[in-house]
């Protein structure tokens, strides 16, 4: 049997290469993972409630325009192990594995590094063993995965979970989306909103809600007229909706939302009827909040060296300060 499994399984615990402790409470760790790469997973405590934020691929092949992982390109996804193993690590590290240990961890995002579906099999069999009550017992109303809008995966989600559902939408027209969430040029806004419809209406608890995400940027997504877009696009479909002040990273030059701007976009939304949060930014001193996970990506896609650089030139020429947001 050991001969067996020698072979066909391999036991070891994650590494964590370093750790950051944020004076809010967030703790980000960098995780070493094979092929020289490394990936980000971030816990954050809120109260009595502890949510950790999991990482799906080593990079991203989405290229989102307001994301710190997609710049660093993509080299693979993440097995199971490597996921739930993010979990233990942080598990461990608040003692949460001794028997009568604190429960730290009450939540789970598939929100850190990579498209959860499109590393489809890996990242399901990861939520089971979270949700399983001979495992961590996570209730699927604590466990979220977040998509940008991959509709063949979608459409097949319900079939294997009934966890938590949120949708990285960020625009509330496909023009917009189109250059914020690249995807959106094959599958459109129409198409995975009618997705998410799909998932939501299969669940069994007809009490559940599609989370919209919408990272808003200064200048681009957040005047009036967007945030009444928003309301007409989503009439309808029941959901709730959480608003990201972008968080500024070295090879961006978008700026974080105003206060003022924030704030009028959320009340139209009230107005119109829709349950609206701004997410608090959490880590942001430790490049640990929304947005900013980069990880160490052996890209094999060669988008990490383009975009050097296309930044470099713009230096060059002038066209962006050399103190960039975020640097």
């Amino acid at each position: 049997l050991r001969e067996r499994l020698a072979d066909i399984a391999q036991a070891g615990a994650p590494e964590v290469i370093q750790q950051w402790d944020s004076v809010d409470g967030t703790r980000k760790f960098l995780i070493r993972v094979s092929g020289n790469n490394a990936v980000e997973t971030v816990f954050i405590p809120e109260g009595d409630r502890g949510t950790l934020c999991v990482s799906s691929q080593v990079g991203c092949s989405l290229d989102c325009s307001f994301c710190a992982t997609g710049k660093q390109g993509f080299n693979r996804d993440l097995s199971s192990a490597e996921i739930i193993g993010q979990v233990w690590l942080a598990a461990k590290s608040f003692g949460q594995l001794q028997e009568g240990g604190p429960r730290r961890i009450t939540n789970v995002v598939l929100m850190g590094m990579g498209e959860p579906l499109l590393n489809f099999d890996n990242v399901i069999a990861a939520m089971h063993l979270m949700m399983h009550d001979n495992c961590y017992g996570i209730s699927k109303r604590r466990v979220t995965l977040s998509t940008s809008g991959v509709v063949p995966a979608l459409d097949k989600l319900g079939e294997h979970t009934d966890a938590c559902l949120a949708i990285s939408l960020h625009a509330p027209n496909d023009e917009l989306r189109n250059e914020l969430v690249p995807i959106n040029r094959k599958y459109p806004i129409a198409q995975l909103l009618a997705s998410a419809e799909r998932y939501i209406q299969g669940l069994p608890d007809s009490h559940r809600k599609i989370t919209i995400e919408y990272t808003l940027i200064d200048q681009l997504n957040d005047r009036p007229e967007h945030a009444r877009q928003l309301a007409m696009l989503l009439k309808d479909i029941p959901v709730k909706i959480n608003l990201i002040p972008f968080n500024p990273f070295s090879l961006s030059n978008y700026k974080r939302v105003s206060n003022n701007a924030m704030r009028r976009f959320q009340q139209i939304l009230i107005e119109a009827g829709y349950t609206t949060t701004v997410r608090t930014t959490r880590g942001d001193d430790i490049d640990a909040a929304c947005g900013q996970l980069a990880g160490k990506v052996n890209d094999r896609t060669k988008r990490s060296q383009r975009y050097k650089i296309d930044r470099e030139k713009l230096l060059d020429d002038n066209l962006i300060p050399v103190t960039c947001v975020g640097e």
